[in-house]
């Protein structure tokens, strides 16, 4: 029989270690051979990732510890390993290097740079024989802006690089076509961001292995290229939007262009890892593709795009490949955790993984749900409501909400079971993750909403979402909280200093001073630095709206408490920002706290750090909602 107690103060078997060991998970999965490999973020490894294939009965580690499978190509990372005439190569994290697997061992490939970790590669992709392509990235200058970046072939025997093309400022890596005759990239340049404009470039291949001047195929301003594959010696196959929706084309050496399915539907997304994959041929015209993070067949002959098992209504871009007649990939859905998975063209889906033993009746079942704000402007939100058996609340109570804010802000949220969310639900707490205008997956037309409105569409967005589930009796209106990790650290920072809806926010390592956060003024990496000509508007014309929307700039007119978490080797979002927000905090009267963790990056991959973040939240919003959050520690809070 079910207690009776207020919202928040529900025990759960859903505990914070749990949630970081399902933390990370799979990625950059590929078929080698006839087996499944891939690499595998571990946060009880102190966040290391390691490659890792599928074998009868379960997986088998290919490296062992310390190696590390993960680089910093535009500091989010690129595909990290891949096979090459049979030997195993990637990159090792503490020096970004490229190393191989051979007989002896794990030898490096490329040379200690003169600068720790001046020289960084990413995109690994089997060559002509001999050879492994890559991006090489080097530093060049004192700023984190300065920055060089060509493709290069490495050989696999001596390690010895040749630079193949440098066409833009930044780079996929090139792909031969069958014949060998020709290489296929796409890149871009600033200001562009990748799904702002991208252009998709050609070249030949002398008999030496030298790539001849590029020329572009398609792209360009306002159109964006994802992911491209060679189909014949004559023809690829790319992912553009020229129409506003990333469809699957046909692109011809003769500059013909054929969309293969009209559809008006996302079949890609944004690059933010160079050598993700949105779609796999399969043969006879038909194409695995992704559609917002659900898999379908795209067949050639009719032009449908027919959906294929949707229990599975999250697929990651970082894994999906051919595999014995289907696809294999990584996916969850509302009820499973991410996991690498075999489904066949007919739906029949085959764990390639475990699927861990987790408490059914505490996970929320995920809401898909579209709301309107003042303006008209449908705002597509996924609502976990509080689920918990052993519990239930008073009679009339409604719950506290957190309105959960994706990064990017180029992301987009999906229908999943996200077990940190399902920490809050399962105690009682609401929470709504809410594709606020600029989230891809439902077309440019919608991810532009965002441009130059920063700060401004975003919050008036998740504002309108927490009204609307107030309005109709889902949650408290005066136990309302946000919380956001990168971007979304900004619209939570944001919300809390421009508006008055929220009680408390919860912000990870955030951007809180636009201008500071820029290649001009500031000191964030190479590849965002100018992200926000797009997100605010250019400088100098625009410095005031830079000044206005930061929440550094409106510290004073914060509407209550506040929980910054940051991790000190971050160089995305620097510490900086948040310190100096936190440094003025101090005697104000206003409740705060500050989670600084060393050793972590952009995001927290660490299980200890993963359980203390966690933990200190919902302490947190107990404090400051009012509620009891038993069998976790007391946060304490400044004032």
């Amino acid at each position: 029989m079910s207690r009776i107690s207020p919202y928040g103060t529900w025990s759960s078997p859903i505990t914070a270690a749990e949630v970081a060991a399902a933390g990370g998970g799979p990625q950059w999965l590929d078929v080698v051979g006839d087996e499944v490999w891939w690499a595998e973020a571990r946060p009880g490894e102190q966040g290391r990732v390691a490659l890792v294939r599928a074998v009868p009965g379960g997986t088998e580690d290919v490296l062992p510890a310390p190696w590390n499978v993960r680089n910093r190509l535009h500091e989010y990372g690129g595909r990290p390993w891949a096979v090459a005439d049979g030997v195993v190569v990637f990159t090792h994290w503490a020096d970004q290097r490229v190393y191989a697997v051979s007989e002896t061992g794990v030898v490096p490939l490329t040379p200690a740079p003169a600068e720790p970790q001046s020289v960084r590669y990413g995109d690994l992709r089997a060559g002509p024989p001999g050879e492994v392509f890559v991006v090489r990235e080097r530093s060049v200058g004192p700023r984190p802006t300065d920055v060089e970046r060509e493709l290069v072939a490495i050989a696999l025997g001596d390690g010895s690089e040749r630079v193949l093309a440098a066409s833009h400022h930044f780079l996929t890596v090139p792909k031969l076509s069958p014949d060998g005759r020709h290489a296929a990239w796409f890149g871009w340049d600033h200001p562009a961001m990748p799904w702002d404009g991208t252009e998709l470039c050609v070249a030949e291949v002398a008999g030496d292995g030298s790539f001849g001047p590029h020329r572009v195929l398609a792209g360009g301003t306002g159109v964006s290229v994802c992911q491209v594959e060679w189909e014949t010696p004559e023809t690829l196959l790319a992912l553009l939007d020229p129409d506003g929706w990333w469809n699957l084309h046909r692109a011809g050496l003769d500059g013909s262009l054929t969309n293969l399915a009209p559809v008006e539907r996302e079949l890609g997304g944004p690059l933010w890892k160079a050598g993700s994959r949105w779609f796999v041929p399969l043969g006879g015209g038909r194409h695995a593709v992704l559609v917002s993070g659900r898999l379908a067949v795209l067949d050639e002959a009719d032009g449908s795009v027919t959906p294929v098992a949707g229990e599975l209504t999250a697929w990651s871009s970082t894994g999906l490949a051919a595999f014995r007649g289907g696809v294999a990939g990584v996916a969850g859905g509302p009820v499973r955790e991410a996991a690498v998975v075999h489904v066949s063209l007919e739906g029949g889906v085959i764990d390639l993984t475990p699927q861990p033993d987790l408490p059914s009746a505490f996970l929320p079942v995920p809401e898909e749900r579209v709301f309107t704000t003042a303006a008209g402007e449908t705002v597509p939100v996924v609502l976990y409501r509080p689920a918990n058996p052993d519990f239930e609340a008073p009679e009339g109570e409604l719950p506290p909400l957190v309105v959960h804010v994706h990064g990017g802000p180029t992301g987009q949220y999906l229908p999943m079971l996200d077990l940190e969310l399902a920490y809050f639900s399962s105690r009682g707490i609401a929470v709504a993750a809410v594709n606020y205008g600029g989230s891809t997956g439902f077309g440019r037309a919608y991810r532009e909403r965002l441009r130059e409105q920063w700060g401004v569409v975003d919050v008036a967005d998740c504002v309108a979402v927490a009204e609307a589930l107030v309005a109709a009796g889902l949650a408290d209106g005066e136990r309302l909280a946000i919380r956001g990790g990168s971007a979304g650290g900004f619209t939570a920072a944001a919300s809390l200093t421009t508006t008055k809806t929220y009680r408390a926010g919860t912000v990870m390592y955030p951007v809180l001073d636009l201008a500071g956060w820029t290649g001009s003024e500031g000191d964030t990496h190479d590849f965002e630095s100018r992200y926000l000509d797009g997100l605010v508007g250019p400088l100098p014309e625009t410095r005031q709206r830079y000044v206005e929307r930061s929440p550094l700039a409106n510290a004073a007119t914060l509407a209550g408490p506040v929980l910054f978490q940051q991790g000190l080797e971050d160089r995305i979002c620097p510490p900086e920002q948040a310190d100096r927000f936190v440094a003025g905090l101090a005697g104000r009267g206003i409740p705060y706290a500050y989670q600084r963790f060393p050793g972590e990056q952009h995001g927290f991959r660490q299980a200890a750090t993963i359980v203390a973040a966690l933990e200190a939240e919902l302490s947190f919003y107990g404090q400051v909602l009012g509620f009891e959050t038993p069998g976790v520690a007391r946060l304490e809070l400044s004032r």
